[in-house]
């Protein structure tokens, strides 16, 4: 025969297990009342995530495209600091190669041909590839169309109106800008042949039967 349990002790086992049941009970009925609850804030706030992570990625879109003007900008920048840097050594370069030309070119004939004026033509001839390499061309001007943006008139003369007759000093660029223009004399128009008009050769000819 099995022990029997004292009766206080039967008693609070039957109680909590009653309890027990009672709070299960309780439980699953809430869980099954509050659920549509639940549900419908659970989707409130993943609506709500959602905007914040849409807000969030915006941000992080613009700050990028900030970011990436900033070193767009910063580029630039260094760039023209380099080109800048480059202009301002050139500049300072041409005046030397001028006199260095103009030295040679007015070297007396008897001494054309020696072996130390070959030379000065030879280090002319390696300041010249120096500047072609940093990106520096001569500005075309002789026999042109006078072009006030890489020209620069100093005198005019007797010549085909609007056309460069004589360069006076070289003009050259550093990529697309103009470092220095060239200094040039443009023709007046004055000499130049005129056709006569068509009147006038027939009045020539009256004049000559």
């Amino acid at each position: 025969m099995p022990d029997e349990q004292p009766p206080e002790e039967a008693a609070s086992a039957a109680a909590h297990d009653a309890a027990h049941d009672a709070a299960r009970d309780a439980g699953q009925e809430a869980v099954e009342r509050e659920e549509p609850d639940d549900v419908e804030g659970l989707r409130a706030r993943l609506e709500e995530e959602k905007q914040k992570s849409g807000q969030h990625y915006g941000s992080w879109q613009r700050s990028a495209a900030d970011y990436a003007n900033y070193k767009r900008r910063m580029d630039e920048e260094r760039s023209e600091a380099g080109r800048l840097a480059s202009a301002a050594l050139v500049i300072n370069l041409l005046p030397l190669m001028d006199d260095i030309e103009r030295a040679l070119r007015n070297v007396d004939v008897k001494l054309a041909g020696l072996t130390w004026i070959d030379g000065i033509w030879m280090i002319y001839r390696k300041f010249e590839a120096v500047l072609q390499n940093a990106g520096v061309t001569e500005i075309e001007a002789d026999s042109q169309t006078f072009d006030p943006k890489v020209h620069e008139s100093i005198s005019e003369a007797e010549g085909e109106e609007g056309k460069v007759i004589s360069v006076v000093q070289k003009g050259y660029k550093l990529g697309d800008r103009v470092i220095r223009p060239a200094m040039v004399i443009v023709g007046n128009g004055a000499g130049e042949k005129t056709k006569p008009a068509e009147g006038d050769e027939t009045s020539e000819e009256e004049e000559q039967q």
